[in-house]
């Protein structure tokens, strides 16, 4: 087995580095107050690191379960929003007569004046919201601390 000497003193090597790493190491240096040497031997040990890549890896899957959570909640709303569509409809359907020609002329020269009311009324609701998936209370299966709760 071969000893390593100790070395009680820094040691100094020269890099060449390309000129957009270089100017990247000055503005980051500059930026937090610290010497461009400091930085480089910090980026250099965590590079050389042992665990950095388990570091890294844990790091991703952290990120891959917040996507994850999001993921499940984008879904969680859309099926709400599906199913008050549906809901909506079966109920339209259900409870509006056919109208009499005459009358269903009128009902239709009155369409876009009807459809703007509405579009304003939706624009109201979500501004100032609640939003109908905040009222609907549904257990994704998380707590509110891992963020898998509502949303």
């Amino acid at each position: 087995m071969i000893a390593m000497a100790v070395r009680t003193k820094k040691a100094q090597i020269s890099v060449y580095l390309e000129p957009d790493i270089m100017d990247l190491l000055a503005h980051y240096a500059a930026q937090r107050g610290q010497s461009m040497s400091l930085i480089a031997q910090a980026a250099i040990a965590s590079f050389l690191s042992p665990d950095s890549s388990e570091r890294q890896e844990a790091a991703l899957a952290r990120r891959l379960g917040q996507i994850d959570r999001r993921l499940a909640r984008l879904e969680r709303d859309l099926s709400i929003s599906t199913e008050a569509f549906a809901t909506f409809i079966r109920f339209w359907l259900a409870t509006t007569p056919a109208l009499p020609e005459p009358a269903a002329q009128a009902a239709r020269a009155k369409v876009s004046e009807r459809y703007a009311a509405y579009t304003r009324a939706l624009g109201r609701r979500l501004a100032k919201g609640p939003q109908l998936r905040q009222e609907i209370v549904e257990d994704v299966g998380g707590s509110e601390e891992d963020g898998g709760g509502r949303s």
